[in-house]
This record gives structure tokens, sequence and C-alpha cells, in this order.
């Protein structure tokens, strides 16, 4: 299963739309996740718009009218992906993340995803593998549109890095 993960939108106010390289691998993909700071309800419609299906939670930037989750889980190819945004203090981010994860109680291969720092990740802490895709816009503090995509089979996760 093609798996895009994106995330830190921040449309309108940091970014004026997703590139057309992104939006493409979004809308080719069987499943993508968002982990948070769409920035406005346009936003959420457009990704909705070109994502075949969608698993998405809210960031600190979100408006209230979003009324998208905090953590959310989705099992695709036979890994178990948690979604959340990681707000909080950047000290003790990748921590924080890989509780959450570990909260969810979740059996068999697990990977978390999240947000919030624009900054691309892919760590083990604690035993749990964290994902942050970057902006897929960009948006400051990023130094560049990124995102990733994950082809998960057979509980086998393999993950590229796509900038701009």
């Amino acid at each position: 299963m093609n798996v895009a993960i994106i995330s830190d939108t921040h449309i309108p106010s940091r970014a004026h739309s997703i590139p057309a390289w992104a939006r493409r691998r979004v809308s080719e993909a069987d499943h993508v996740i968002h982990a948070g700071d769409f920035d406005s309800t346009k936003a959420l419609a457009d990704v909705r718009e070109f994502a075949s299906r969608l698993t998405a939670v809210g960031g600190n930037m979100d408006p209230r009218g979003l009324d998208l989750p905090d953590v959310r889980t989705v099992r695709l190819g036979g890994v178990t992906f948690v979604v959340t945004h990681g707000t909080g203090n950047r000290r003790d981010y990748e921590h924080r993340v890989a509780r959450i994860v570990d909260d969810q109680d979740v059996d068999g291969p697990v990977v978390g995803v999240a947000g919030h720092t624009h900054e691309l990740l892919d760590t083990t802490v604690d035993g749990v593998r964290l994902l942050n895709p970057g902006s897929v816009t960009g948006a400051a503090p990023a130094q560049a549109a990124t995102m990733l995509t994950a082809e998960a089979s057979d509980g086998e996760l393999d993950v590229t890095v796509h900038r701009e």
C-alpha cells in the first residue's frame, strides 16, 4: 500500500498552496496521512479533494471548526500508524511523541507520525519508530517543502523522502 505522509500545510498563514509535485504524490497514494496544522477549513477541504482516503489530526494552529482529533490510528499494509501533531516544546518532542504511540497499546508493527517541528525525521526513540514529514509547503521554519511516502506491506515499511 502506497501511503503519502504530509503535515504543516499552514495555508493561508504561511503558504498559498501545496506544491504541484506534492499534490501529485498525494493524489496517487492509496492513503494519505496528515499530521496537522492545515491552518484553515479550505486547506483541509483541498487535501480531502485530492486524497483518495485520509487520516488526519488537528494541530496547534488549526481552527476549532476543523473538529479533528489529537490522535488517530490507522492500520495500512499490516503496519499501524499512530498519528498526532506533536504539539509542545521542541526539547522533549521525540520522547513525547513516542509516549503517545506507546499509550495506544497497539499490537504488531507500529510507527508514530507527527509534525509540528517542520523538520524531517525518521528515527527510533524508546523502541518506537517516529516519522515527521516536515512541512509539505516549506512553511517557516522549514528550509524546503518536504513529504514522505511509505510502502507498507506485510508489516514492513519502506519510507522515501521527497523534497522540492
